[in-house]
């Protein structure tokens, strides 16, 4: 399964938060784990004991195949299950989801790539139910999405009594317009911080900024 920048960016994004101290989290949910990369790269980065769900069989099988292989495999387990009707075995500091992305888009023929690329499988009306579920009073989670769907799950992060606590904006290069947002709430209110990254420079390298995000995980 291929592995996307954006993805990347994103673990290294969160990583990085949770080298710094500013997530402490002793147990996390990866939702819709896909290959299972921003789990291991917080596996990385901490010490927490990491839960990831997949619907997908494929999907499913290939995390499982990436935690066994990796180091960190006595604190990662994957379960194969929707994450509507999931009963987790525990609540989880921090959850974490690179959700599908597109609504009201043209669909493929392989219902594969739509239960993972749209909502045909997860609206995110559902994930923010399902996070209120299963994240601990004083929990954070943080989702990947298109630029252009951020103010609606602002809304309905809103509307479930979550704070937008931190975004990071980005864009491919300096002319183009943004494409991702990367969003952190909390259950309780916090000073906001908004920062941008632009993933390559008008030369077509790889910025500076994403670069000391990513450096640990390229080779």
């Amino acid at each position: 399964m291929k592995v996307c920048t954006d993805s990347c960016l994103f673990g290294a994004w969160l990583a990085d938060k949770v080298e710094k101290k500013i997530l402490q989290p002793k147990k996390i949910l990866d939702i819709g784990s896909g290959t299972g990369l921003l789990s291991l790269m917080l596996a990385q980065k901490s010490k927490a004991e990491i839960d990831a769900i997949e619907i997908n069989e494929e999907a499913y099988s290939q995390t499982k195949e990436n935690f066994n292989e990796s180091k960190w495999s006595d604190r990662l387990q994957v379960f194969h299950a929707d994450i509507k009707s999931w009963t987790a075995p525990a609540k989880y500091d921090l959850i974490i989801s690179n959700p599908p992305f597109f609504e009201n888009y043209l669909r493929s023929g392989n219902q594969n790539q739509n239960v993972a690329k749209h909502n045909d499988g997860l609206t995110l009306e559902a994930l923010i139910i399902s996070i209120s579920k299963h994240l601990k009073i004083h929990g954070s989670f943080a989702v990947l999405l298109p630029f252009q769907r951020i103010e609606f799950l602002k809304k309905i992060a809103a509307e479930n009594s979550f704070y937008l606590v931190d975004e990071l904006l980005v864009k491919q290069t300096p002319e183009h317009s943004f494409f991702r947002g990367m969003l952190l709430f909390a259950s309780q209110k916090e000073n906001f911080s908004s920062a941008e990254i632009i993933i390559k420079n008008k030369e077509g390298i790889y910025s500076e900024k994403f670069s000391e995000l990513l450096k640990d995980y390229y080779l």
